[in-house]
């Protein structure tokens, strides 16, 4: 299990248990506020950096997530000169897993992408492991980066009632169909954090790297510091 540096939030307040919890809570659905009203730049924006170095990345996120859901990696990326496509038609990626892992597919075909890295977030995991599963038969998949990415589903999606959340329910189909299959896990990096309020259980996937995040939350450890490193050094170093 691999780590990066510094202990699990410091800039926390001073509080046990719950409230602590409930702390790591605001701040992670404050980020997102604030990721979604920042750059104003549009899903094309990042596919033309001054000097580009390394594969193209294809940021595919999680579910009722648009592309901007991912906006701290596209803008850390782009600006040490990688290639960040979005998948606009992706949209808020409510379709079921096979459905949106072909979508993905056809828009790495249609801009004849190869070598991508995908680098996903949540549901966005699963849909990029059965992409290279079944639907690569060129090769254009080379690895993928997953970020807190549910592998073996969590328990609290029996409580919401929506069919595109319950679609992580531990015995779903897909899910269990997908922890079955482990010829790609080598090619996939889980990077999660040590806290996740929306899988409890964690992202810890067979084969694969597994790389421990040290800021709390479901979606602030995409702007993580470890996570831009990771990033960093398998894109450019």
């Amino acid at each position: 299990m691999r780590h990066y540096g510094r202990m699990p939030d410091a800039d926390a307040p001073p509080a046990p248990g719950a409230v602590r919890h409930l702390w790591w809570r605001v701040r992670d659905y404050a980020s997102v506020l604030r990721w979604q009203a920042g750059s104003p730049r549009g899903s094309d924006d990042y596919l033309e950096p001054e000097q580009p170095v390394g594969p193209p990345v294809v940021l595919v996120p999680g579910v009722w997530e648009p592309w901007q859901f991912l906006r701290p990696v596209a803008e850390m990326l782009y600006a040490h000169g990688v290639r960040v496509y979005a998948v606009p038609t992706l949209g808020y990626n409510r379709r079921p897993v096979p459905d949106t892992a072909r979508v993905l597919s056809e828009f790495l075909e249609e801009h004849d992408l190869r070598d991508v890295v995908l680098v996903a977030h949540s549901k966005g995991g699963l849909v990029g492991k059965l992409a290279m599963l079944e639907h690569d038969p060129q090769g254009r998949i080379s690895s993928m980066v997953a970020v807190n990415t549910p592998f073996s589903g969590s328990v609290y999606a029996r409580w919401i009632p929506m069919r595109s959340v319950r679609a992580f329910v531990p015995s779903d189909a897909t899910i269990v169909a997908l922890a079955a299959e482990v010829e790609v896990n080598h090619r996939i990096t889980s990077a999660h954090a040590f806290w996740d309020p929306h899988i409890p259980a964690g992202s810890h996937l067979d084969g694969a790297q597994d790389v421990v995040l040290q800021t709390p939350g479901h979606f602030r450890p995409l702007a993580d510091p470890q996570l831009r490193a990771l990033l960093l050094e398998r894109l450019t170093g």
